[in-house]
């Protein structure tokens, strides 16, 4: 006959070594993790509002430089130093994106004088004018030629039935093209990466 062995239960110092052996002799790391964790994270998380997508790519990216710069220090695994360089890229890209390098880049390539003008149906009210300075639109279009040739096939929003092939115009599709781009990128980078980067 089989004797079915009675489950004993366990005493508080047997709870406490337990304890011990799997928690507690690290728990002044973790303590000590925790305070450098609040104040590394506190600028953001002072700052963070929630109406704007710019607070949510500034979450990402200071994570993203934290834990390259974790991985690089360790270096243990194979692919350490490429998954930190991959982590700080995509870092540099979210500021890139919150600065909106790409969407104003054509900004470099004129001059134009903006002023405003009193509405005459409308009393109070004002409509922007602006007169080209200079433009050297050609060199931004030789920038990024397969994007210039897209928008030229039609591609685009405010180019759209662009009969007189206003420069301005194209370079404003371009602009939001490249963005859209760096956009995909980041999250393309992120996708086939993420499950890989850990120590």
């Amino acid at each position: 006959m089989m004797h079915l062995e009675t489950k004993r239960k366990i005493t508080i110092f047997e709870k406490i070594g337990l304890w011990w052996k799997f928690d507690g002799q690290y728990y002044h790391k973790d303590f000590i993790n925790g305070v450098k964790n609040i104040i590394v994270w506190f600028p953001t998380i002072w700052s963070d509002r929630d109406y704007d997508h710019h607070y949510i790519y500034q979450v990402l990216k200071v994570k993203l430089k934290k834990q390259s710069k974790y991985i690089k220090s360790r270096g243990i695994h194979t692919r350490a130093f490429s998954d930190a360089r991959n982590m700080k890229f995509c870092a540099d890209l979210i500021q890139k994106i919150q600065d909106d390098y790409y969407g104003t880049e054509y900004f470099d390539y004129h001059k134009s004088n903006i002023y405003f003008v009193p509405l005459e149906s409308k009393e109070g009210f004002s409509e922007m004018k602006s007169d080209l300075i200079w433009e050297k639109y050609d060199d931004y279009f030789k920038k990024y030629p397969l994007i210039y040739k897209r928008v030229i096939n039609g591609e685009g929003y405010f180019s759209i039935n662009n009969t007189d092939n206003d420069k301005e115009r194209i370079a404003m599709d371009i602009a939001r093209i490249n963005e859209k781009r760096a956009e995909e990128l980041l999250f393309k980078i992120i996708k086939n990466n993420i499950n890989h980067w850990w120590d």
